[in-house]
Order: structure tokens, then C-alpha cells, then sequence
């Protein structure tokens, strides 16, 4: 018994030896920044010029500024959290319809469907590309001077250019737009790898029953899928409240018309652009909070469920 003790104990220590890369690597680039970010959250400072202001404690002054706006149309934290939700909920609910109806059709047997593979790989295929130059693309495409425009004006329905990049539905549109080619092919392949899993016999006993298609998808399919709807809209949502890359190109980094397309990150990036560290720091706090708060929301609403979705 002692010896058996003893190797469970060596091995035990060789574990925690393989764990120390990890550890290291987690308390330097992130624990301790970590940190930081919620210590200099508190201070005032930032740079002016080759001047470095700081850091001195100012409370929660950080945190207030952040909620208010001097002058009309000036950014803060309420604006960039109302064009961040628009922009995403714009782009998460075609996503979602999209991608239930392709992992429906790709999984129900009856349709016979060919050519399956091919077109799995056709609309996954936006999401290996970078959203930089998605966003290139479609900024090209879209200018008073693109081929969208042309074709417009060749059809009639337009008789001048259009500037999309100047009016706000069809900005947030563009970027909404964006989002959903770019990811409704991971969360189809995510969903259609739920409905594959799909025990047959309960279709098949459905169909026995005289239930229909419909009844079939909403009484079987979708509440056997709640737990990977749940991990869908949690990874949507927290990657909406990260969305950058697509309007900061799109918008050529300033968010037009007016603040309308700045999301809460690229209100960020100003921050940390203009090396204002204190204000950055209660950016990125709040933004952790929120992150958290959704999540906890989400779960709280739909995780009291057993696996048929029944409460």
C-alpha cells in the first residue's frame, strides 16, 4: 500500500511540473494585466504630447465620464453599447434562421440531398476569410464610385451614386450583413452536428404518431438542440460586444455618420489610441461586467431544463 501511494504521489508531481508552462504564461499575460486594467481604472492616466499624466487616483471619475457626452452626438458608453446591440441583432437573427434551415435540410435523410459536402464547404467558407478583407471588399464594392452602384443606376432604380457610408441604416446594415455571411456557416455546421447526434428512433416514432414536419422540428429537434442554441447565442453575443474589425474598416475608423456605426470597441481603441490608459481601463472593466451579466442571464432563462427541454 505504501508503494502504490508513493507512485500515485510521484505521478501526481509530474502533473503539476507539466502545469507550470501554463500557469506562468496565464499570471504574465493575463492575470496580471489583468489587474492592472482594474487598478488603473481608478487613476487619471494618460499622455499629453511627450507629457505623461499620472497616475493619480480620481475615484470612479473614470467611470462617470464614460457615461456622459458634452456635446450632441458625442460618444460614450450608452451610444457605443445602443449601435453595438442594432448592428448585432441585425446580423444574429438571419444568421440563426439561416443556419437552422441549411442543418435541417443537410440532415433530414428524406431529402436525398446531393452534393452535400460541397455545399458545406461553400458556406463555411466566408468564415475563413479575414473580416479585414471582407470588409475591403465590400467598402470597394459599395463606394459612390463600385459596382453596386452601377449596376443602380444601370437598372434605373437610382439616378445618382448612393453613399452608403454616409447614412445609418445602411452602414449598420452593411455590417450587419457582413456578420451573418461571415459566421452563419460555424454555427450551421455547430447545429447540424446537434441534429445529427439526434436519436432517429424518436423521428421515426414521431412519424408513426402522424406528427408532422413542423411538429417534429419544434416538439424534437429544437428542444434536444437547446444546449448548443444556448452555446450559440453565448459565443454571438460576447463576440458582438467584441465587434471591431468590420465597421472600423467599413467606416475607415470613424464610425460615420456621427457615431452612429462606433462600437463599444472601437470606443476603446480611441482610448487606448490616445494612450489614455485610465479611461480604457474602466472601458474594458464595464465591458467584462456586461460580458458576464448576458452570460449569466442566458443561462439563468434557458439552463433549468433536462435534455428534451422539459422543466
Amino acid at each position: 500500500m505504501k508503494k502504490k501511494s508513493k507512485s500515485v504521489v510521484s505521478y501526481n508531481k509530474w502533473g503539476y511540473i507539466f502545469l507550470i508552462p501554463f500557469v506562468v504564461v496565464f499570471i504574465v499575460f493575463q492575470l496580471i494585466p489583468l489587474i492592472s486594467t482594474v487598478y488603473y481604472s481608478f487613476f487619471t492616466y494618460y499622455e499629453d504630447g511627450l507629457d505623461v499624466i499620472g497616475p493619480k487616483p480620481n475615484g470612479i471619475n473614470n467611470y462617470i465620464a464614460l457615461f456622459s457626452a458634452k456635446k450632441e452626438g458625442e460618444m460614450n458608453f450608452m451610444i457605443g453599447l445602443k449601435n453595438t446591440m442594432i448592428m448585432w441583432i441585425l446580423g444574429f437573427i438571419p444568421q440563426i434562421i439561416l443556419s437552422l434551415l441549411f442543418a435541417a435540410w443537410f440532415s433530414d435523410p428524406s431529402l436525398r440531398l446531393k452534393g452535400q459536402r460541397f455545399f458545406k464547404t461553400v458556406i463555411y467558407l466566408p468564415n475563413l476569410i479575414m473580416a479585414s478583407a471582407f470588409s475591403m471588399l465590400f467598402f470597394t464594392l459599395f463606394s459612390t464610385v463600385g459596382p453596386v452602384n452601377d449596376i443602380l443606376k444601370s437598372l434605373g432604380i437610382i439616378k445618382e451614386s448612393y453613399d452608403f457610408m454616409a447614412h445609418t441604416g445602411s452602414v449598420r446594415g452593411l455590417v450587419a450583413f457582413m456578420n451573418c455571411l461571415m459566421w452563419f456557416g460555424n454555427t450551421t455546421i455547430l447545429l447540424l452536428a446537434g441534429m445529427m447526434g439526434i436519436d432517429p428512433a424518436l423521428f421515426e416514432a414521431a412519424e408513426v404518431d402522424g406528427a408532422t414536419a413542423r411538429q417534429v422540428f419544434w416538439r424534437i429537434t429544437m428542444p434536444i438542440l437547446k444546449p448548443i442554441l444556448i452555446y450559440v447565442v453565448i459565443t454571438s453575443l460576447i463576440g458582438g460586444l467584441q465587434m471591431f474589425d468590420v465597421p472600423q474598416i467599413l467606416t475607415n475608423t470613424k464610425g460615420s455618420p456621427n457615431n452612429t456605426a462606433t462600437t463599444l470597441i472601437m470606443f476603446l481603441n480611441r482610448h487606448l489610441y490616445s494612450k489614455n490608459y485610465g479611461m480604457g481601463g474602466a472601458l474594458s472593466v464595464i465591458l467584462f461586467f456586461i460580458t458576464a451579466i448576458l452570460s449569466l442571464v442566458v443561462f439563468k432563462f434557458s439552463g433549468n431544463s433536462d435534455k428534451y427541454g422539459k422543466k
